[in-house]
């Protein structure tokens, strides 16, 4: 009896799912342009979990490229989410070549729970769910819906990131230098270098086809679309500076690609970086360091120590390399293997 309980209840939520993607590809696929569409796609498990992701589809005065744009993956960065807020009313239809598709907040029980990272139902982090599960929790079926319903439309994927509850970040933009894929990746590059972010970042690309991504736009880039990321924002604040550079971001990323036409074009002289090194901690502690985002550091220098609860020094934390500091735990408390520090540089 249990068992069969247990059945329907699988096909109910398979169901429920089914109709929100269905509901998305309807939207999706009719309809006027220019026009704006609002959906709520509602997702359930067998945990009594339930939540929804908002997805906002822009459609413009004629067809073009398809930006999708996902802001709030980890709910208490903020930034992030006030910038989308401000674009989802700002950005004009009419004016629009092409179609946005707009997340604004994919970990809504995140956001709404304050909580950081994770989903506070079903306690799995978004950024590391991907490709998700049809059938499993909550947070597992929206990276599931991603993967399957907005991804395969997308031409370019950008996932807005900033500084969680604990972390001090340095605004950077960075992509995958997925060299299986070189048209993708040139253009992610051409996109970071007119975004108006100093400071860019590119990471290896090793991953198989079979690998599971993680992350939401390694994931589009495993599928063969071009992936970036904007960090701006720290330490779970709005800070308007860091709102107003995610936004001029996108808005020279969408006229670099014939989109919309409102660049805020910058002198900018940037600086790449190509190799991360992170700096872990040997174990739960209290953790000082005098340094923040930014800075640089020197090979072997002392960045920070921990403490005991009682204020007993049991580690000195070293820079395994020369860089600069990335970012970092920007509050005290600190667990074992957690990342203290990342420290960037360039390696040709």
């Amino acid at each position: 009896m249990v068992s069969k309980i247990f059945t329907l209840l699988v096909i109910l939520f398979s169901t429920l799912s089914l109709i929100g993607q269905s509901s998305f590809e309807t939207a999706y696929s009719e309809g006027s342009w220019p026009s704006v569409k609002n959906l709520q796609i509602d997702f359930y498990d067998n945990q009594e979990n339930e939540t929804f992701l908002p997805i906002s589809i822009i459609k413009g005065n004629t067809e073009g490229p398809v930006f999708t744009m996902v802001a709030g993956v980890h709910g208490y960065e903020y930034p992030p989410i006030v910038a989308v807020q401000e674009l989802l009313q700002e950005i004009k239809a009419s004016a629009l070549t092409g179609t946005l598709i707009v997340i604004p907040i994919a970990s809504t029980n995140s956001f709404f729970t304050r909580t950081p990272f994770k989903n506070a139902n079903d306690g799995v982090n978004l950024n590391g769910a991907f490709p998700g599960e049809v059938e499993g929790t909550v947070t597992q079926q929206i990276a599931h819906f991603i993967t399957k319903e907005v991804i395969p439309k997308t031409n370019v994927f950008l996932d807005i990131h900033g500084g969680d509850a604990s972390e001090d970040l340095l605004p950077f933009i960075c992509y995958y230098n997925n060299e299986q894929k070189p048209e993708q990746t040139q253009l992610a590059k051409e996109l970071s270098e007119v975004s108006g972010f100093e400071y860019i970042v590119s990471y290896p690309y090793t991953l198989k086809d079979n690998d599971p991504a993680k992350y939401v736009f390694k994931q589009a880039v495993q599928d063969g679309k071009t992936g970036l990321s904007i960090e701006s924002g720290k330490l779970g604040n709005v800070q308007k500076d860091a709102v107003d550079l995610i936004k001029v971001g996108v808005y020279n990323m969408l006229d670099k690609m014939g989109m919309y036409d409102n660049a805020k074009r910058t002198d900018i002289t940037h600086k790449h970086f190509n190799s991360q090194d992170y700096i872990r901690s040997p174990n739960q502690g209290i953790f000082y360091s005098d340094y923040k985002a930014g800075d640089s550091v020197e090979d072997g220098a002392v960045v920070g120590v921990i403490k005991d609860v009682f204020g007993k020094v049991t580690a000195d934390i070293k820079a395994p390399k020369s860089g600069i500091i990335l970012y970092k735990i920007g509050t005290p408390p600190v667990s074992k293997d957690e990342t203290l520090i990342c420290i960037s540089s360039f390696d040709k």
